[in-house]
Parts: structure tokens; sequence; C-alpha cells
């Protein structure tokens, strides 16, 4: 159902919420990376094959949902492509990996380090191509951000993951020398994304706790990752995080990532997010993608939104409603937009701040 519309832009609603004042509606970010295309009635492969299709697809969505927030999917294997890893191109899927550049570990000094700049590689010249445009023909009323992926999950687009996990324990000065790789890539990414005005979303979904312990998380993520932020911040941009899965052993450590907002799956309840980084930056989450999004009903949908904004609406630095993570391509598009259409019912709301 549509119960209201919307009273501001999407910039408009985000710097008068930051700035404390009261706004139309919360601010919303449903995660549409890989159903987006169908909002035009188009598949998946259809935004990888051009810059301006990226663009038709964001803009699209920001017409039909009103998103608070755009973005151009650089993915979680584009570091590794653009070092050679081979990937597949189905036709309503994400690129699978379908063989890794790295064979032997021994051989990380052999990767080269500017293969991930622009002029370099044609993936991050479509995107970035993309981003440029984005904020030019509707930077005016909406932002954009790059979605990128993190240190771990960055170097099992190079290296086999499972052959990656067993070397944390068997060779871990060779994993440090791939994370070394990654994160120097990831940087010299980001900043590539940085100069063209759009804020960095890094998603780490190999450092989730459902794959390793906090220690490991401190110990093999956790020093690499910090390194992006003052990467980022040079530029005037901001740095999001999400990491899939169980993180709520690790949610205190990713905050000392220096994120300027933190994302978390459905695994981890928002009361316990709140408490946890409320003071310090927005949260954003955490409707469930696949059994509310995909599987729910758009009543559903609802009862799932107004529950999360019923427990994360009062947290100190804000809240952005969305998923737990990207929705996926067959979901039905009803729920997205009554994913919209609940945050709009619950109507006006300063950061902060619950409605009586």
């Amino acid at each position: 159902m549509t119960v209201r519309k919307d009273q501001m832009t999407s910039n408009e609603r985000m710097a008068a919420y930051f700035d404390g004042k009261e706004v139309d509606r919360l601010p919303a970010m449903p995660m549409i990376d890989s159903v987006g295309p169908r909002l035009i009635g188009e598949k998946n492969r259809f935004k990888r094959l051009s810059a301006e299709n990226q663009v038709l697809v964001q803009k699209r969505a920001y017409e039909l949902l009103g998103l608070d927030g755009l973005s151009i999917e650089y993915g979680l294997h584009g570091i590794g492509q653009a070092a050679g890893t081979i990937l597949g191109d189905p036709e309503n899927t994400a690129p699978p990996v379908v063989e890794h550049v790295l064979k032997d570990l021994k051989d990380v000094d052999n990767l080269d380090p500017e293969c991930v700049l622009r002029k370099n590689d044609p993936w991050i010249d479509l995107c970035c191509t993309a981003c440029e445009m984005l904020v030019e023909q509707i930077g005016d009323v909406v932002g954009t951000s790059a979605s990128l992926t993190g240190p771990m999950t960055a170097a099992s687009s190079i290296y086999p993951i499972s052959k990656l996990l067993i070397a944390t324990r068997k060779q871990p000065e060779l994993v440090h020398k791939l994370l070394r790789f990654s994160t120097d890539a990831l940087i010299a990414v980001s900043e590539e994304f940085a100069k063209c005005g759009v804020d960095i979303f890094i998603c780490d979904p190999v450092a989730s706790g459902d794959i390793m312990s906090e220690k490991a998380y401190r110990e093999l993520v956790l020093p690499y990752t910090k390194e992006l932020a003052p990467a980022i911040h040079k530029h005037g941009v901001a740095m999001g995080y999400h990491i899939c899965g169980n993180t709520n052993k690790i949610t205190e450590a990713m905050l000392e990532s220096g994120c300027d907002m933190l994302s978390v799956d459905v695994k981890v309840p928002l009361l316990r997010a709140k408490e946890l980084g409320g003071d310090k930056v927005p949260i954003i989450g955490n409707v469930d993608p696949i059994n509310t999004m995909m599987l729910g009903t758009p009543e559903e949908v609802r009862e799932e939104v107004m529950r999360d904004i019923a427990d994360c609406a009062d947290s100190p630095n804000g809240y952005i409603v969305s998923t737990g993570c990207d929705i996926p391509v067959d979901a039905p598009l009803e729920n997205i937009y009554a994913f919209m259409d609940a945050v709009r019912e619950y109507g006006p709301v300063s950061i902060g701040q619950k409605k009586d």
C-alpha cells in the first residue's frame, strides 16, 4: 500500500536528519544491487554491460522507490578480476569466480599493484564513469556510493577461500602479504571512486563471525580495514561498513575501523547494535532479505520494518532503515515497495527520537 508520498528529496532529508531537524520520514536504503535491474524489466547482466545501463537502473530505482542512496556495485571480485581472476558471466546473478589468478600463495609477490587503477582496468573505469554520470545527472537530489569489498574478501577473489583459510594457520606470513596487496589495491580503488564524489561502502563477507573468530578478525582483518577510512576521508566522503552473517562478537571491533556508518545483518539484533554503536555512528539494517523480503508477504515486510524502527529509531547518531544484506534477485518487487511504504507510514521523525 502507498501511505504517503515523500515531502523531501533524499539530499534534503539526509541533511536535515543528521542536522537534528525533523524530516518527513526516516532515511531508507534497502539493498537492491541484485534485484535492481528487474525494476526496468532487465536481467542482472544488463547493468554490467555499460555505465549507461548502470545509471538507468539507479535512476529508475530512485524514481520508483525514493531510496536515500544509490549504489554502483564494483563488487566482491573486482580486485581479483583486475589482478587476473577469471569470472563467469551469468545472465541473472552476480559473476562467480571461474579460476583464481593465484594458484600458489608463494607467488603473491608477482601480482601487479597497478592492475586496479582506472587507467588499467576497464571494469573500474565503467563503474567510475557511472558514478560520475549519477553525480552529474541526479546528484542534486540523491547521493551515490560505490560498493566495494573488504580486505579479506578481496584476498579470496585472488586466492581460493578454502585454501586462504587453511593458510591463515599454516602460512600466516604469506596470508599477510596477500592482505597487504589486497588492502593497497582497495585503497587505490577507494580513492578512484572517492575522486568521483561518491561515498564508499565496504562489505567483507569472508570476515564474518560465521567464518572466523574475534581473535582472527582482530589479527587478520581489522588492522588492514583501519587503513581504508583515512584514505577515503581525505577526499571528503564517508565510509560505510558491512559484514554479512553473525557479527555479534566482532561488532565492537568493527566500530574501531573508523567507519562512518555501521550496517548489520539480520543475525545481529538492532537493539544490540544500537547499544554497542549507536552513540558512535548511524546504524543501518536489518530486515531479513531471505525470509521476509524474498519469501514473505508485503504485510510481513511492513511488520518487520515497523519492528526494526521500534527498536532503533531512537539510536543517538541516527538510524537508516535497510535490509540485512542484498535482496535476492527473485524477491517480489511488491515487497520492496511495501518496505518503502512502511517507512513512510511511520511518518515524521528526528534523529535519536521515536514517535510517541
